[in-house]
């Protein structure tokens, strides 16, 4: 009875299988990513400018969707500049151009800008380029928003991940 019972289960579990649809196939996307480690490179390249203006800044390094890979908070920077600062870095991701272009917009009347769902329009944010596409972006907050461009600008710029 139990090689009966096995041999029917063997025959349903196989007729299953055949009826079971191929996989999906097609080309996939080759692209880059930002590692923990090329994340580090870039915030520390940030933490200098900003380590020798002595200017107390949070920095936030972001993938291309936006999401954390890697934090660093000088000491002495106030608690809030940490949010902002992944703020700063989600917007410059997901809209592939930096904050300030949209600090300026605002200040110049363009206030519909602020209804754009997560994003801050304050200067600190850009994207990080790599072969004409963005693959991150970082966030910088803490310090008067022109000095947190320049130390943004460092990060991005020691990594060559600024458009051509």
């Amino acid at each position: 009875m139990k090689a009966l019972i096995l041999a029917l289960a063997t025959a349903v579990l196989a007729s299953a299988a055949a009826q079971a649809e191929p996989p999906v196939t097609g080309p996939l996307l080759d692209k880059k990513a930002v590692t923990l480690e090329f994340a580090k490179k870039v915030a520390e390249a940030a933490e200098q400018k900003a380590a020798e203006n002595s200017w107390p800044v949070a920095i936030a390094i972001v993938d291309e969707g936006g999401h954390l890979v890697y934090l660093a908070r000088r000491d002495g920077t106030q608690y809030g500049s940490i949010d902002v600062a992944i703020r700063k870095a989600g917007t410059a991701a997901a809209f592939k151009r930096p904050t300030k272009v949209f600090e300026d917009a605002v200040a110049g009347g363009r206030t519909a800008l602020l209804g754009l769902p997560g994003a801050l329009p304050l200067e600190g944010g850009l994207p990080l380029w790599v072969d004409g596409k963005v693959i991150g972006a970082i966030g910088v907050s803490g310090a008067t928003a022109q000095q947190d461009g320049m130390v943004a600008k460092a990060g991005a710029d020691a990594c060559g991940c600024v458009p051509r």
